[in-house]
């Protein structure tokens, strides 16, 4: 199932950002490698195979916009592989393949943890501003996606996006008045011990956008920092454990636990909300809310080709992320709701879908979410170092040994 797919990329891509960004300075790749850098040329010299490897998930969004490519440019790419990897293995793949001195993948598609740590650790050619001109698409990016897109600097491209969350949901048949506000989600915790659930930050998107949507909603001194500017946050995280039965590891079990009635509540995002009703995981008639003083949590995935790949092969991947980022081929990013909406770039809507994502978002969609997205305001997640202080407090002083 995606959903189970998509907790263990989550996961893993958590752990390597910890693993990463606990390294420390950036380290240069072996001896084999020539990172002198070489001219790339407008197109490669023969077609190249190329080799992607996938640490996010993204391919459900991308693979259909990579295989058109595939087949409208013979003469750019002549086949391609595709292979997926859970983000802690990223690091030992590609230093492995710098310090032969053979790179052969040539594409890397990831988070923003794994990106941010790949270049903190040197692992990622930089492809701007150098190349800005052969990425021309990228000034088509949607507000929220070009901050996202600051978050890469020189290194990764942008190729999907969306706002994420933190939304709640339930059953309307079990909660009739669900909480709006955060003085209420603790009230009903209180009266129903065990039937507020979110999943541990550091293995569930889910919940890290609601660990870092809280500080917006509570009105804490300093939501980027988690801390000196939390005080109100871990206090209010600190309440609420006290009624909460348990934190699952990732985010499929808290939607098994709604669907069967474990709980009444959960932590959700669009994407977590939108595709478990599509897969049948969660029942259709699920509904989701906000609290008072909701911001939305944005989160991107990104392209980065790593150091030692061949000039041919970074000639053929920059003609394929532009050609990714035309309206035509972002609209496949609807998928199933997966990353929704998904497109990166601006004027791209429902209707230049596929047909199958159109008729499994007008199904499962939400008409609340296009004021949601244009009514509340949208804050990139906090940077790799920041990021791995919070989930590190939360496990010390939330879950503990509770998992």
């Amino acid at each position: 199932m995606r959903t189970s797919h998509r907790t263990a990329m989550l996961g893993s891509a958590t752990a390597a950002l910890m693993l990463l960004t606990a390294c420390g300075a950036p380290t240069t790749p072996g001896k084999g490698t020539d990172t002198t850098p070489k001219a790339v040329p407008e197109a490669p010299s023969k077609p190249v195979a190329l080799n992607v490897l996938d640490v996010a998930g993204n391919l459900q969004l991308t693979q259909g916009m990579i295989d058109e490519f595939v087949k409208e440019n013979p003469k750019v790419i002549s086949r391609i592989t595709y292979s997926n990897a859970p983000a802690p293995d990223l690091v030992g793949k590609i230093k492995a393949q710098q310090g032969a001195g053979r790179v052969d993948i040539g594409l890397v598609l990831t988070g923003v943890d794994g990106m941010a740590a790949g270049a903190e650790q040197g692992l990622w050619q930089k492809v701007l501003p150098a190349h800005a001109d052969r990425l021309s698409n990228m000034k088509t990016y949607q507000e929220p996606a070009a901050k996202m897109q600051e978050l890469a600097g020189d290194y990764g491209v942008t190729v999907t996006y969306y706002p994420s969350g933190p939304l709640l949901e339930y059953l309307p048949g079990k909660v009739a008045k669900p909480p709006t506000t955060a003085q209420e989600l603790l009230d009903y915790a209180k009266a129903h011990p065990g039937k507020v659930e979110y999943a541990r930050p550091a293995n569930s998107g889910p919940g890290r956008t609601f660990l870092m949507g809280l500080p917006y909603i509570l009105g804490d001194k300093d939501p980027k920092d988690p801390e000196k500017g939390w005080d109100k946050t871990w206090a209010y995280l600190g309440e609420l454990n006290k009624y909460i039965k348990t934190y699952p590891s990732g985010t499929s079990q808290t939607m098994k636990d709604l669907a069967t009635g474990s709980a009444d509540i959960v932590v959700t995002t669009t994407g977590w909300d939108i595709n478990p009703r599509v897969l049948g995981t969660v029942p259709q008639e699920a509904r989701v809310s906000t609290l008072q003083g909701f911001h939305w949590v944005t989160d991107a995935h990104y392209a980065v080709i790593p150091k030692g790949a061949s000039t041919d092969q970074q000639a053929a991947v920059l003609k394929l992320l532009q050609f990714m980022l035309t309206k035509k081929q972002q609209a496949k990013a609807y998928d199933d709701g997966y990353f929704y909406p998904g497109p990166a770039v601006q004027g791209v809507n429902l209707s230049m879908a596929p047909e199958k994502s159109q008729d499994a978002i007008k199904k499962f969609g939400r008409s609340e979410y296009d004021a949601l997205i244009a009514n509340n305001p949208k804050e990139v997640p906090l940077d790799a170092k920041s990021v791995i202080k919070a989930f590190d407090r939360w496990d010390r002083e939330i879950g503990g040994a509770r998992k």
